[in-house]
């Protein structure tokens, strides 16, 4: 399995069918997987997935406003790894998301070969391409994992959890 990081590694562990780096992987890390093939809605499907999940791990109902925009921000991030996903990469196969105490993890399984990055020069008056430019912004990390005899990647990012 090759990685693509963009920024020095984060650190959730191993990925989710056991193959890739491990580094000191959080006893209390739970995974929520959604199957997105031939799904309608996906964003929004994406979103009240994460959002539930986010419910469940305790962030929302959020408590402060440092905890409603920690939410509020990987909402953001998983809308925009899955409509990227669904722009230049045929569609989103799969989400994942993890928690541990420190830190969520948000991944997006895709079946493209295209390499998402920033759009560089960042322009902010320029419409569209600035997802990976706020996927970065937002993250403590993210990159691309692909496995070496499938097609396709997980587009994944860490962000940190509310204090």
């Amino acid at each position: 399995m090759s990685t693509t990081r963009q920024h020095p590694p984060g650190g959730l562990g191993r990925e989710p069918d056991g193959t890739g780096p491990a580094p000191a992987a959080p006893a209390d890390r739970q995974w929520r997987t959604l199957s997105l093939r031939q799904a309608t809605g996906i964003v929004p499907m994406a979103r009240d997935f994460a959002r539930e999940a986010l419910h469940d791990w305790g962030w929302l109902p959020a408590s402060g406003a440092d905890r409603r925009a920690a939410a509020e921000d990987v909402l953001l991030v998983v809308s925009e790894l899955v409509t990227n996903a669904c722009l230049h990469a045929g569609g989103p196969e799969e989400l994942r998301i993890a928690c541990s105490a420190k830190m969520l993890r948000v991944e997006v399984v895709d079946g493209g070969a295209g390499q998402p990055a920033p759009r560089t020069p960042h322009r902010a008056g320029r419409p569209g391409g600035h997802g990976m430019f706020i996927v970065q912004r937002l993250c403590l990390d993210w990159g691309v994992t692909r496995a070496p005899d499938q097609p396709g990647k997980t587009v994944w990012a860490e962000l940190a959890a509310p204090a």
